[in-house]
């Protein structure tokens, strides 16, 4: 089995020096990619760690990406944790950056970095045993889910269909969309998927790709991958790269997974068994009782609103991560030390 290494992606939206860097640049940008939701801290990441100790212990290193801050309780001693700063591997011409694509689409530069490797945000959680072959098969082929889908407006001013159209615009340019079926014609109609296949099927007279279904749970990647996406379109995903906030003429890290999937490199998974996605809203209980009953390997707890009580939602998802994960791991520092 091929080594398998870990990605997440955290923020302090209460670093003042942070804080006071990302208004200096906001003053030009939408309200939607400079709301305080994107980037307020949950104060749940130990549990994040908890988990990968508790049910990923054969995970080869885990890559923290952060803008320089690191939470006062993370043992950075800990052998298997890497301390990337966005300095260390974007392009200094770009930087400083709000802007989580333009993070993720460079995520190959890292030095060091394994050529599997997961992507987590840092509102996704394993509340249960994964296996490596979870998400890669013994040769070292991704995990996913390969169904088709259409891509509709929603959010604010549906910035994120932008995103979404222009990823498949750059599908629609290297993949024929009969020729990719005809190839991968097992892999892409297979009954791990359930009836979410059907979706594929109806979308079957349309000539080109109109989207495809996006989990929101840890996607697997390798590297050479993007590094082959990035020679073929260098030129929209270094706009990406400068832009500050999120923009609609950005690109997604997932159009490196829509070109795994149409290039076959892939091994179909049964993704509704393996994770959940929700919605913080003023009632959690459907979230409260996944976590405490563990249905699924895998969860994401998605903050994109801001009318519920923030402070009230918080409180209830971290004692119920407090019922599963009550012990500190080899992550946490035995004494948190008040550093200036």
């Amino acid at each position: 089995m091929k080594k398998i290494d870990f990605v997440i992606l955290w923020v302090d939206g209460n670093d003042p020096i942070w804080i006071e860097e990302k208004e200096r640049y906001a003053s030009n940008n939408n309200e939607r990619a400079v709301e305080k939701s994107r980037f307020r801290d949950w104060d749940n990441l130990q549990y994040w760690f908890r988990g990968i100790e508790k049910y990923a212990n054969w995970v080869n290193k885990i890559f923290f990406v952060t803008y320089g801050h690191i939470p006062k309780w993370l043992d950075t001693n800990n052998p298997k944790l890497k301390i990337v700063k966005h300095a260390d591997f974007m392009p200094k011409e770009d930087l400083p950056t709000f802007n989580s694509n333009a993070i993720l689409i460079n995520l190959h530069k890292i030095k060091g970095l394994s050529e599997n490797f997961v992507v987590f945000n840092d509102d996704m959680f394993l509340l249960r045993p994964v296996k490596q072959t979870d998400f890669f098969d013994k040769n070292g082929t991704p995990r996913d889910e390969c169904v088709h889908n259409i891509i509709t407006a929603y959010g604010v001013r549906g910035q994120h269909c932008h995103f979404l159209l222009n990823n498949i615009d750059i599908i629609n340019r290297h993949f024929k969309k009969y020729n990719v079926i005809i190839k991968n014609i097992f892999k892409i109609f297979n009954f791990r998927y359930g009836f979410r296949m059907l979706r594929t099927l109806f979308l079957l007279p349309w000539y080109s790709f109109t989207g495809f279904y996006d989990p929101h749970i840890p996607n697997s990647y390798i590297k050479s991958t993007f590094k082959e996406v990035w020679s073929k379109e260098e030129k929209i995903l270094s706009n990406t790269s400068r832009h500050k906030f999120r923009d609609n003429e950005d690109v997604t890290e997932w159009v490196m997974r829509y070109w795994q999937l149409n290039n076959g490199q892939f091994k179909p998974r049964r993704t509704k068994k393996f994770g959940k996605y929700f919605f913080v809203t003023d009632d959690n209980k459907k979230i409260i009782e996944e976590i405490k009953k563990q249905k699924h390997k895998v969860i994401c707890i998605n903050d994109v609103k801001d009318n519920f009580d923030f402070e009230k939602a918080k409180e209830q998802i971290i004692n119920a991560f407090e019922t599963i994960l009550p012990e500190k791991c080899s992550f946490e520092r035995g004494e948190i030390i008040n550093e200036k």
